[in-house]
């Protein structure tokens, strides 16, 4: 029997090695095992792997070993189509390089002060992560200079082209030194990239994954057949039944990508939507959101979610299936890391979609099974489980319980036996599900479900009632409906508060919600009424979280405008 190979086999650095051990890896990928002997050797390399490959560690380790860390000038120069994953690389880098004195890293995007950066590279630094715009800014400036580049790596190459950069690193290229290492890494090998590489590299070793290789044996790949009004009504219960606490949704355009995300925020679900549309600075802050867990689900396009890299997500939902086999493994890698096991779950609507499913199977060379979907009363079982899980869990705790004593007495006191008070409490944590399940007006049964959009649409918004459920919940009427809030009418209980955006900055209600449920906690479905006028707009959230809204938001930003939020006086 073959003895596995592991990364001292590689004849990497001892600082690196104990770095690796650190991060809980023995055993190099396919990928890190081909390329780093090439590249320590000297080699051009071109590289085709998918995300969740190990490909960064592939190019980075090398890098680290062969930089001289007593010149503080850039030595390698490492390039990537987004900000996202310019901040991943760099941030492997200080990982891997920790123990190995001396060297030092930088990161430079654009959406960022150039100041900060100038000053970093200023203070010197060997290994430069950036985006091909950035960098040539800084080249024409003058701040950054490549006179001492000893290797250059093109991470991501076909995104890159695909985004538009050819020219710039074309330039970027030929402004490096001749007596250079020329790297590519590539999750595809179109003629463009070719084109690439045969004018500047020389004598590369090819060093590919196969596509056998490429589905993490970890991930379970599902799909749902599914009336396209009805695909957030089933996400929904997905996310609820199987309790994710990290997911990625993916959707084709970015005007899908908004409505998902308003959507899953009505259903009381905490969403943020990752698009091209968003600025550098709300990119970040969204991801930082989702990385923390302040957010559950990210609802992303495939461009956007370049370079995403948390390691936690426990399922992707393709609520669009992709446009090609490769964004497929892409979206699906977001998954099952880290040694962890992650869910692909895909959406499909109609005949089209399922011969697009046969065509996944055959590239990836695995079964994508199909599933029934969830009932109402499954939910409701879950939720008796873990009512019990909670009451037990609870029980087991070693405090002080004299206040809650004193208030069970208390009821004692007043006539009610300890039976109906367990069934009070009971009925207060299921009340809503189990009213839900007998008001229930969806169907996931293709068999008696009927298609209320025309059949050109990817997707459709969901039927109101299905929405309103979850924002029109009344908490204080045993379960009943409250009817819809008549506009400038405040429901008993909240709280009205005045917001200085309006209109003008382009804000919509889900903005609103979800900035509000994302920084204070307070859950989505209990904000109230909003409305929206051309300077200013009002929000009705619970009296007793206004104070605490109020000062959370006063630092915060929606849609990159300042906030500001008062009690409203009138």
């Amino acid at each position: 029997m073959e003895k596995e190979l592991l990364f001292s086999d590689l004849g990497i650095s001892a600082e690196i090695l104990k770095a690796v051990e650190d991060m809980g890896y023995t055993h190099p990928s396919t990928i890190q095992a081909q390329s780093i002997p090439f590249l320590l050797e000297g080699k051009d390399v071109i590289g085709q792997a998918q995300t969740g490959t190990g490909k960064t560690a592939s190019f980075a380790i090398p890098i680290i070993d062969m930089v001289d860390a007593s010149f503080n000038k850039p030595q390698a120069l490492i390039l990537c189509p987004t900000r996202e994953l310019a901040v991943q690389v760099e941030g492997e880098i200080v990982k891997l390089s920790k123990y190995k004195r001396g060297i030092s890293s930088t990161c430079i995007y654009g959406g960022e002060s150039i100041d900060r950066q100038i000053k970093s590279l200023k203070k010197g630094v060997q290994i430069v992560v950036g985006t091909p715009g950035r960098i040539m800014d800084h080249m024409d400036r003058g701040t950054l200079k490549l006179d001492h580049v000893r290797i250059i790596v093109l991470d991501e190459a076909d995104e890159m082209l695909d985004m538009g950069f050819r020219e710039d690193i074309e330039n970027i290229l030929s402004d490096c030194p001749e007596e250079r290492q020329t790297v590519f890494f590539s999750a595809t090998m179109p003629k463009p990239i070719m084109d690439l590489t045969k004018k500047f590299q020389d004598n590369p070793e090819i060093v590919k994954v196969l596509r056998k290789e490429l589905t993490v044996e970890n991930i379970s790949q599902v799909y749902y057949e599914v009336k396209p009004s009805l695909k957030l009504e089933l996400m929904s219960r997905l996310i609820n039944l199987n309790q994710f606490q990290l997911s990625v949704v993916f959707c084709n355009t970015k005007r899908v990508t908004d409505e998902v995300t308003e959507e899953l925020i009505a259903r009381g679900i905490t969403a943020e939507a990752l698009h091209g549309d968003l600025s550098q600075a709300q990119r970040t802050k969204v991801m930082n959101k989702f990385r923390k867990g302040h957010v559950s689900v990210l609802v992303a396009t495939d461009v956007a979610a370049r370079g995403i890299d948390v390691d936690n997500v426990e399922a992707v939902f393709n609520f669009d299936l992709p446009l090609d086999e490769e964004n497929y493994v892409h979206r699906i890698g977001r998954t099952g890391r880290a040694g962890k096991s992650g869910t692909a779950i895909s959406f499909v609507t109609g005949r089209k979609d399922m011969f697009r499913i046969k065509d996944l199977e055959k590239f990836i060379k695995t079964s994508i099974n199909k599933m029934a979907p969830p009932s109402v009363a499954d939910l409701i079982e879950l939720k008796k489980e873990q009512l019990i899980k909670d009451v037990y869990r609870q029980l087991s705790k070693e405090e002080d319980n004299s206040f809650y004593e004193d208030m069970i007495g208390q009821m004692l006191t007043e006539g009610l036996s300890m039976e109906q008070i367990v069934l009070g409490l009971t009925k207060i944590q299921l009340a809503d599900a189990v009213h839900e399940m007998e008001e229930q007006n969806f169907n996931l049964d293709l068999g008696r479900d009927r298609d209320r959009g025309s059949r050109g649409e990817r997707t459709e918004r969901v039927e109101r009632r299905g929405r309103e459920r979850g924002r029109e919940r009344d908490k204080g009427a045993k379960g009943e409906r409250r009817a819809p809030r008549e506009k400038g009418v405040r429901e008993p209980g909240m709280a009205r508060l005045f917001l200085n955006l309006g209109k003008k900055d382009r804000i919509r209600p889900n903005d609103i919600v979800g900035a509000i449920a994302g920084e204070t906690g307070v859950p989505g479905r209990n904000i109230g009424g909003i409305d929206i006028f051309d300077n200013f707009s009002f929000v009705d959230v619970p009296s007793k979280d206004a104070e605490h809204v109020i000062k959370v938001m006063r630092n915060n930003t929606i849609k990159g405008k300042s906030v500001n939020m008062e009690i409203s006086k009138g």
